[in-house]
């Protein structure tokens, strides 16, 4: 299968799945678990296959989008602007995880989704 058969075959899973999940809540909650599930893989598995690490990558760097932006500025104030400079700061230390130095924090990412996933659970 190539590249783009791949990709528009996970759009469409993914757009299926999304659209089952009527409550917005629910939706952040799943994302953020996904992200963590990424994120703990890669942490956990240095010596993941390329292919393997690629997707968890391409997992955390699209639940990281999702997350910054559903945010809502206007009504969020400072926490969103918290929860921005969290999901950003997840991503540059992903991204320096993978540079050639490899001292990116992923287990400080892990334990703060970890806080913000218990969090968002008991909002509800």
């Amino acid at each position: 299968m190539n590249m783009l058969a791949a990709r528009s075959v996970y759009q469409k899973s993914a757009e299926s799945t999304i659209s089952e999940i009527g409550d917005p809540h629910e939706l952040i909650l799943i994302t953020l678990k996904e992200l963590n599930k990424s994120l703990v893989a890669l942490r956990l598995n240095k010596s993941l296959a390329s292919e393997q690490r690629n997707h968890h990558m391409t997992r955390v760097f699209t639940a990281i989008y999702i997350l910054q932006s559903s945010l809502d500025f206007d009504k969020g104030g400072e926490i969103a602007t918290n929860l921005f400079n969290i999901y950003e700061y997840c991503r540059a230390q992903l991204l320096a995880d993978f540079a050639s130095s490899g001292d990116g924090d992923l287990e400080t990412c892990c334990i703060v989704m970890g806080d913000i996933i218990d969090a968002w659970s008991s909002i509800r």
